[in-house]
């Protein structure tokens, strides 16, 4: 056994080789490779899906992907606290911070668990804040203009509350009001995610989505996100191009040279190995070298001090007031701020954004199982992941987070140039979510990252995910004037149409205003626009299946359903598969390992029994 091996857990393949994550060969023989075949993109992880690193390098190694997410996440309680007229009270903002990240926490821990069972991370769905911010933009739930009247007590000029003069005025029940509102509306819509998992309906359409479908759906999430990329790094483009080159430079040009590394083994006590930090801590490295730089910076007075200004938020004391106001613990719970209330104006917003989510959430699974070296996840998988993450944003309105969870690109992304995509790390990601929402100010001390050291990370984990979704042209014939055709316009109409509707607001006139509000969010998401584009052409437009990548995307006509069970092992859930494989009732079940409606022969389904 090597000196390396002695630290961690060898994954299932024994070469190793560290190929640049942005010129990194993808596999030839595509995505649903026999027993025994292990694709060039397998090799060079250092842990794939169902390796199972050391408790203590799973607890760093999930460090990075919360680092990636974290500052996106609470942005969105942030935000929805102003909606909802708590924007001065920190305590409430706070609250809410914590209760999402409990949330972000649970869901991420389920999915990689009984979900989608692939290394995905669970968090703060941005797609519903403009529903939230048009619900609340409605007369009845406007913030009032609270003063002080010559007599001590409360006004108002809001025409919501009757009188002018509220000697009682309650200013914890405006805000909780509000927030019962949104909570109803996510629940009922998270109700509906999880009907569309639970009875197939998505796994079945998957029988008509090939390579055609999957590259402009992957390929604009990373290219729809560069207004986020943007945001980061413009508070200061200079601390950005740091971090990014130092996030090259680690798993580019050093990820091959290994540092000693003193550790203690009971048997023979203190030893030295080689580690190689660089190719397993990339992230780290670079968050924490920028950080430092940040820090100087901030406390040599070069980054202005003024809140107005983007440079601000490159000041590693820009979140301070976080950290202050968290609690030190706080454990959320459902019906923490009152029984939800439902509206048909706060559920068809919702659920427009629920679609995208959903919609984008397929688009990750296939990205991260593409990116993780795996198969494409079959639809069982798919149904069990978009039924689990409604489940979890069904909690979380429940609970009070002020929002719902989605799967997050730049985490896909991520395992590209860290070269882990141990499903373990992911749970343990999870449960470091988890304590920053029951710890407040351990979350909050996470939050006080500067927004451009994310912002240099989050540019080369959204190039990750493009590049990952273009990787899929390699099973279609592009010499094929159809196939050009079909990727051309999905990709431009898929950019152009979202971009013409945020440039005109209210450009949708149908009459009804809640499917003006559905039409507009689902056309203003370019994965949803391109993917359907893409979709509906590859199955209208003539073509072999050869042509359209369908023979080498599938690859399981002349497979038999044991070996198709050996490839898709990954997806099925721990303990009880084949439980649910020797009893038929379980056979026709969507979300289940077991699922065999979707059988093309009879042999298949005779295979099936162990």
């Amino acid at each position: 056994m090597s000196q390396e091996s002695d630290i961690r857990d060898p994954p299932q393949q024994n070469s190793h080789v560290n190929i640049p994550c942005c010129g990194s060969t993808l596999p030839t023989q595509g995505l649903g490779e026999k027993e025994g075949q292990v694709s060039d993109i397998a090799r060079q992880l250092e842990y794939r899906v169902a390796d199972n690193p050391p408790v203590h390098l799973s607890f760093i190694y999930g460090l990075q992907q919360v680092l990636l997410s974290i500052s996106s996440t609470i942005s969105i309680p942030i935000i929805v606290s102003k909606y909802i007229c708590a924007g001065d009270l920190d305590l409430v903002t706070a609250e809410i911070m914590s209760t999402f990240l409990f949330m972000c926490g649970v869901c991420t821990f389920l999915q990689c668990t009984i979900g989608v069972r692939l290394p995905i991370i669970q968090g703060g769905c941005h797609k519903f804040l403009p529903a939230i911010s048009a619900l609340m933009s409605l007369p009845m739930w406007k913030c009032p203009e609270i003063q002080v009247s010559t007599t001590g007590n409360l006004t108002t000029t809001n025409s919501s509350i009757n009188s002018t003069e509220v000697p009682g005025y309650d200013r914890t029940e405006v805000w909780q009001s509000r927030m019962r509102e949104i909570q109803g509306g996510i629940m009922l819509a998270s109700l509906t995610q999880v009907l569309i998992g639970s009875t197939g309906l998505l796994g079945w359409l998957l029988r008509f989505i090939g390579p055609l479908t999957i590259v402009p759906t992957i390929t604009l999430v990373g290219l729809s996100l560069i207004d986020v990329s943007i945001q980061f790094c413009e508070t200061q483009w200079g601390i950005a191009a740091m971090t990014l080159f130092l996030v090259l430079l680690f798993s580019l040009y050093l990820g091959n040279i290994t540092l000693p590394l003193k550790v203690y083994k009971r048997k023979k006590g203190c030893v030295t190995i080689r580690y190689p930090a660089f190719k397993l801590l990339p992230v780290i490295l670079a968050v924490l070298i920028a950080w430092l730089v940040c820090g100087i910076l901030t406390t040599t007075g070069v980054f202005s001090d003024d809140p107005k200004s983007l440079e601000y938020h490159a000041r590693t004391d820009a979140n301070l007031n976080v950290l202050h106001n968290a609690n030190w613990f706080f454990f959320p719970y459902p019906g923490q701020w009152g029984m939800p209330t439902l509206s048909a104006a706060s559920y068809m917003g919702m659920l427009a954004a629920t679609l995208t989510s959903i919609i984008e959430s397929v688009g990750d699974y296939y990205a991260c199982a593409r990116i993780s070296g795996e198969s494409p996840p079959p639809a069982h998988a798919v149904n069990r992941g978009i039924a689990i993450e409604g489940f979890g944003s069904l909690i979380s309105g429940a609970v009070g987070s002020g929002g719902a969870t989605t799967s997050y690109s730049q985490n896909v992304g991520a395992i590209g140039f860290t070269k882990i995509a141990s499903r373990r790390v992911f749970q343990a990601a999870g449960i470091i979510f988890l304590l920053c929402g029951i710890f407040g100010k351990f979350g909050a001390l996470l939050t006080m990252m500067p927004k451009p050291v994310l912002g240099g990370i989050v540019v080369i984990s959204f190039g990750m995910v493009t590049s990952v979704g273009l990787s899929s042209l390699q099973f279609v014939n592009l010499s094929s004037g159809r196939n050009l055709c079909i990727i051309g316009l999905s990709l431009l109409l898929g950019l152009m149409i979202p971009s013409y509707l945020h440039r005109n607001n209210g450009a949708i006139r149908t009459g009804n205003a809640e499917a003006d509000q559905v039409l507009s969010v689902l056309l203003s998401t370019s994965m949803f626009v391109g993917g359907v584009i893409g979709f509906i052409l590859d199955n209208t437009v003539p073509g072999s299946r050869e042509e359209r990548g369908i023979l080498k995307w599938k690859q399981v006509s002349s497979t038999r359903s044991d070996d198709k069970r050996k490839r898709h092992r990954v997806y099925e859930l721990p303990f009880v598969t084949d439980f649910l494989y020797r009893h038929k009732a379980f056979h026709y079940i969507p979300f289940l390992p077991s699922f065999r409606a979707y059988s093309d022969t009879k042999n298949n389904c005779k295979d099936l029994r162990e």
